[in-house]
């Protein structure tokens, strides 16, 4: 059964909130976190992208860089910017964008259940940038981030949290520079905190939605931790870290797009060719075309727009995996006929966040910059949870979860 627990979370004083908190770690490169902090001292990227204030191009794995996490993150609490609450709670996270408010329950996983798979995994983690995210818990010794979990929907514990949140006033509540609105509450009330943490108990399973190498980092440094202590116990601090929990079917996945630098010696003729053996094609023109329905996909090249439906035999879907519409373009298109073996490490395609819109595609296309782009549509959250399941995985770059949560609302420290 699943483990959520309460604790003394490190949150800003109320006045500075909107200014410390700050987007995830991983969805700004070092250039854009120095432009978004400049002029902005409360911002957290100067601790979870603490080489802002080193020298431009320095390299991130540099022990220099977690060292200046580690000194930012002590004068964050020196100065009062980050304040630990006297006692345990939970706390009610919500987000509104596109006029739908989503609302997360904030508290302590286990690493236990991550180590027991009652923590649902669908991604492969990449050793590099796990071991990068345990050195800045390991120097911190904080989970400074929340992990964005899912589980599947229980009406009473959801009415439980949206009532409690529509009947108290907000702790912090602004509108960040996105149109994104964070929404954030303390629940104080013990009675309301247990009732939320048997509700937990009784959950078979919870999935990670965004955020995987976080979380095998948080659950690793958690687990060398008891096993360096003779006196572990299991109630230590840091056999838990910091994750937001959200029904399913609140959530938003959009799509995941592909552009591709050739056509891997094919003419556009060839190309289109090729395609029809899997795909049903037709011409859209150059105005940008939205894919409509699971296994139809679009595509720019030349300067138009292609609708292309996968033909029957070309999916299973009887196999959680065989039946993605990522897993149909790579092995219909991007392997056979581009010859991208290795989506992970390859050179020749890059990865496009539906956030950025179709138009996106189209202008990487345009420059010269790209050959080819391919618009998903986007996976559903039962797709997500029937992998998790049956404990397979989803090729890279599957799913795009917004909004995304903004970091340092709360921090957990590890003891």
């Amino acid at each position: 059964m699943a483990t959520l627990k309460a604790f003394k979370g490190l949150r800003p004083p109320k006045e500075i909130a909107k200014d410390l908190a700050s987007r995830p770690y991983d969805v700004l490169n070092s250039e854009e976190a120095r432009e978004e902090a400049k002029g902005n001292p409360f911002s957290l990227l100067h601790i979870i992208k603490p080489e802002i204030d080193l020298a431009e191009g320095i390299n991130l794995y540099n022990p220099e860089v977690y060292e200046k996490a580690k000194e930012n993150f002590e004068a964050f609490k020196q100065k009062g910017w980050l304040k630990k609450d006297d006692k345990d709670h939970l706390y009610i996270y919500a987000q509104t964008m596109w006029g739908k408010t989503q609302y997360g329950i904030v508290g302590c996983a286990s690493v236990d259940d991550y180590l027991n798979n009652v923590i649902k995994k669908h991604e492969l983690t990449r050793p590099d940038k796990e071991e990068d995210r345990m050195k800045h818990v390991r120097i911190t010794n904080a989970n400074m981030e929340p992990v964005f979990f899912s589980y599947p929907a229980k009406e009473e514990l959801d009415n439980l949290v949206m009532d409690y949140a529509k009947s108290h006033e907000p702790e912090y509540d602004f509108t960040a520079d996105d149109g994104v609105g964070h929404h954030f509450w303390v629940i104080e009330d013990e009675g309301m905190i247990s009732k939320i943490i048997a509700f937990f108990d009784e959950m078979p399973a919870v999935y990670v939605a965004d955020g995987h190498h976080r979380t095998a980092a948080a659950a690793l440094v958690g687990k060398e931790k008891r096993e360096a202590n003779p006196n572990h116990t299991g109630n230590e601090e840091y056999n838990f870290f910091l994750a937001v929990h959200f029904p399913d079917n609140q959530l938003t996945i959009i799509d995941y797009n592909r552009v591709v630098k050739d056509l891997n010696g094919n003419t556009p003729e060839e190309f289109l060719n090729k395609l029809e053996k899997a795909f049903d094609i037709e011409e859209k023109g150059n105005e940008i075309y939205k894919p409509r329905k699971l296994h139809e996909f679009s595509m720019y090249l030349e300067g138009k727009w292609y609708s292309l439906k996968a033909k029957e035999g070309t999916y299973n879907d009887n196999d959680p995996i065989g039946v993605l519409d990522v897993t149909i373009l790579t092995h219909q298109v991007l392997e056979p006929i581009l010859g991208i073996e290795d989506l992970r490490r390859s050179k020749r395609i890059d990865f496009v966040g539906g956030i950025r819109g179709l138009g996106e595609l189209q202008k990487r296309v345009d420059s010269g910059e790209m050959k080819v782009a391919f618009a998903l549509y986007p996976v559903s959250m039962k797709q997500l949870i029937d992998i998790a399941d049956s404990g397979k995985i989803m090729p890279p770059k599957t799913t795009w979860f917004e909004p995304k949560l903004r970091s340092g609302l709360v921090v957990h420290e590890l003891e």
